[in-house]
């Protein structure tokens, strides 16, 4: 797999920009940014993914890595939503809701 990133240079680097962004995103974001800053913001990242794209044509796993994050990610996102559902549910029966 390292070989096909290595071969693919432009798909390495839009799955690394993707994946910062999403990361960034969700993790570091706390509020909307104006317009041209949302830019300017994006438009760094993306200058600094060709120093994480170098490391990756290194034979560096950061394509992996990346994905592992985000993969983890996924998965507290999917955790909290059934807590919220599972809370949801049990005001809906009546029972008070448990804090912690």
């Amino acid at each position: 797999m390292q070989q096909w990133f290595h071969d693919h240079p432009i798909i390495s680097y839009i799955l690394i920009v993707a994946c910062t962004i999403y990361i960034f995103n969700t993790v570091f974001r706390v509020g909307k940014l104006p317009i041209l800053k949302e830019i300017l913001v994006h438009l760094v990242l993306a200058i600094g993914c060709l120093v994480l794209l170098l490391l990756q044509l290194d034979k560096l796993p950061i394509i992996q890595c990346m994905a592992v994050a985000v993969a983890m990610m996924l998965l507290l996102r999917l955790r909290q939503m059934y807590d919220k559902r599972k809370a949801y549910r049990k005001n809906k029966d009546g029972e008070a809701p448990r804090v912690g």
